[in-house]
């Protein structure tokens, strides 16, 4: 497996092909496409696919041996049957069947692989699919509009090809059920998960106390953050887990999960993060991935409901990151864009490309509040799984 360097150390493989947007649940539903082609056409107005560190490409094909990987064969067969099931998710509010679901959703797992691939040989440092991260699907049912799980997949498609270890970290609004259930016995795979507290949110999963089966005790990582947390504590949060657990871990591949349902102004959640801090999250990311794996990063969009004022921005700054290229955050967005997203959705565009929050956080080392939610859920992350990784947790109390 090639290191991927290339002559100034950052390289993006930017997945997407049109057909991607035809993974689509009908008008009215919140996971609309929509939201993903006009994050696409940002990124194009801003000149982010310009660089010469840019290759956009496009998904091949796969076949479904490469979905059986992960899913189970009857499932799959109902999901190429577009009937509704509830025995397996399948015509439900959230996971409507629609026509050639099958083809539509094993495209988005094709996409998340191909940015897998052109990482794992070596054609670029970074992969992104801003159409995947559908990890709420399980090997035998469909959930949270998640029908295939494309991290899943691709992450088996690292490990079948002789990767050692791999580090998912998932930032999504939403507990990051499916991977976390597809690898929780798998001592190759580390999946942490930050997300709104399970108790006040869909799936009702990912308390401190999930954290791996028999001889992998230690590798499912969950920080369950209390409603109304913002940038300062959900960073406090990610840096006080994220950055020791990868470093101990060393993974060879370090894949991520971005939906921004986390921002305040997300209908279906009740974080209240900005796009300044969803984009520090992923430049912390693309730094750790330097740190600790020679840069190699596989990327994916997820979450993420208010289609024009969050999601393209927040996005858009995955890509440019990636690309090498960050966009500065004062940057205004362009007329043109304004135009096609008013057009598109019938709300108000943004003006400029982040809120304007100084998207900062105090260190937890500085000392920690027993009092203060975010501190107890942080510790209580802490206490779960840091011994299991030799790490000492005596100055908690």
């Amino acid at each position: 497996m090639s290191n991927g360097q290339s002559s100034d150390g950052h390289r993006l493989s930017a997945v997407w092909d049109d057909d991607l947007a035809e993974y689509d649940f009908g008008p009215g539903h919140p996971l609309a496409p929509v939201r993903v082609q006009l994050t696409i056409a940002l990124a194009r107005a801003l000149g982010v696919f310009d660089h010469d560190t840019v290759a956009v490409i496009e998904p091949e094909p796969i076949g479904d041996d490469l979905l059986l990987t992960v899913h189970h064969p009857d499932y799959l067969v109902a999901v190429q049957t577009g009937r509704p099931d509830l025995r397996f998710g399948l015509g439900t509010a959230d996971v409507p069947v629609f026509p050639n679901m099958h083809v539509a959703s094993r495209r988005i797992a094709g996409a998340t692989v191909a940015a897998a691939k052109a990482v794992f040989d070596g054609d670029a440092l970074h992969g992104v699919n801003v159409a995947g991260g559908l990890h709420h699907a399980m090997p035998g049912a469909a959930s949270g509009f998640c029908v295939y799980n494309d991290p899943a997949i691709a992450i088996r498609w690292l490990l079948d090809r002789g990767v050692d270890r791999v580090a998912y970290v998932d930032t999504d609004v939403h507990h990051g059920d499916g991977v976390q259930e597809i690898f929780y016995s798998d001592p190759r795979v580390l999946t942490i998960s930050l997300h709104q507290n399970g108790r006040t949110l869909f799936p009702g999963t990912g308390f401190p106390e999930e954290i791996g089966g028999s001889g992998a005790e230690g590798f499912a990582v969950n920080v369950a953050l209390p409603p109304g947390t913002s940038d300062g504590g959900w960073l406090r949060a990610f840096h006080a887990i994220v950055p020791p657990l990868v470093r101990e871990f060393r993974p060879t591949v370090l894949v991520s999960q971005h939906g921004c349902d986390s921002h305040r102004l997300d209908p279906l959640a009740q974080l209240a993060l900005s796009v300044d801090g969803q984009r520090a999250a992923a430049v912390a990311i693309h730094s750790l991935a330097h740190e600790v794996c020679d840069g190699r990063w596989v990327a994916t969009g997820g979450g993420g409901y208010a289609l024009a004022e969050v999601v393209p921005r927040t996005w858009t700054h995955l890509l440019a990151e990636a690309a090498g290229h960050p966009i500065d955050p004062t940057a205004p967005i362009p007329q043109e864009w304004q135009d096609l997203a008013a057009k598109s959705t019938g709300g108000l565009p943004p003006l400029t490309m982040t809120d304007g929050e100084p998207a900062t956080y105090r260190d937890f080392e500085t000392g920690h509040d027993p009092a203060n939610p975010v501190d107890r859920a942080i510790a209580a992350t802490m206490r779960a799984v840091f011994p299991c990784h030799g790490i000492d947790v005596s100055d908690l109390g």
